[in-house]
């Protein structure tokens, strides 16, 4: 009796002993739990692996949670894409060309030999539909481009030994490299219709040179096309030569010389001074200047 009374003394009370089963309970429950979350996570990284070696270890270790999904997706996958890059910086500005062909103002020089450079400047505009109607600088003046590339065309007003004047100030006032300076003019020493491009040079003696520069403060280095005129017959003064005018056949042949002018100068503006020079200065076959 007294052992009995002991251990109901000595034994916990009904409240106490459900307390602790339901400890028990729950630790093992909880210890089942934590071993069936940790197995279903270790299965799914385990068959993901296969696909992706780049997988983050934390997801075994852990429950599933942002941090898991995120260390699971491959660093190629995750990486955000770079934003574009827009460039607002504009293409650098294009010098435009200056092509002047030299001359005499006025209706008493036209067709005279020593026009060939208006004439030259003005198929040049009617081929590529460039208006010589405005007066600038001195200068009838036009504006326009072949292919991508801007052009001015201008034929000094000034007379023949002041066309420095209208050049000067169109180079200076646009700031025109000297290299894409093209000067068009007659020349005495090359045979009648044939052209010559060349990358600079001295002004040969031409006065419509000589202006032009001095108002180009001497520099010489601008390219130039002559186009010859042939020295004058018998002995007939070069001034009084240079003044008189083309004849039919001499037109016509003129006619041919500007065409190849006109492909010269596209090419010079679109492929470079150096294949212009090889196809003006090369050897005609002798069928295309009949």
């Amino acid at each position: 009796m007294n052992n009995i009374a002991t251990g109901i003394l000595s034994s916990p009370s009904p409240s106490s002993t459900l307390y602790s089963c339901r400890r028990l309970i729950i630790s093992s429950f909880s210890s089942s739990y934590q071993t069936h979350i940790q197995s279903h996570w270790k299965n799914t990284i385990s068959m993901s692996s296969s696909s992706s070696s780049s997988y983050s270890s934390a997801a075994i270790q852990s429950g599933p949670s942002d941090s898991i999904i995120k260390s699971t997706v491959p660093s190629s996958v995750a990486r955000e894409p770079e934003p574009v890059k827009e460039d607002n910086n504009p293409p650098p500005k294009q010098h435009p060309w200056l092509i002047v062909g030299l001359g005499n103002p006025g209706k008493l020089y036209n067709r005279t030999r020593h026009n060939v450079g208006f004439e030259m400047v003005d198929a040049i505009a009617e081929a590529e539909g460039i208006s010589m109607s405005s007066v600038s600088f001195k200068a009838f003046f036009g504006k326009g481009c072949i292919g991508n590339t801007p052009l001015m065309l201008a034929k000094p007003q000034t007379f023949m030994n002041a066309s420095g004047e209208s050049v000067g100030a169109i180079v200076s006032f646009y700031k025109i490299p000297p290299k894409q300076v093209l000067m068009i003019y007659d020349d005495l020493d090359l045979p009648f219709g044939k052209l010559r491009l060349l990358p600079k040079g001295g002004h040969g003696g031409h006065n419509g040179m000589k202006s032009v520069i001095n108002h180009l403060k001497g520099t010489r280095d601008f390219p130039r096309l002559r186009i010859g005129i042939g020295r004058p017959p018998g002995k007939m003064e070069a001034a009084s030569y240079v003044l008189r005018r083309f004849n039919k056949q001499e037109s016509e042949e003129l006619d041919f010389t500007f065409q190849t002018g006109i492909e010269a100068i596209r090419i010079l503006l679109l492929q470079g001074f150096d294949k212009s020079a090889t196809f003006v200065n090369s050897p005609k076959p002798v069928k295309q200047i009949q």
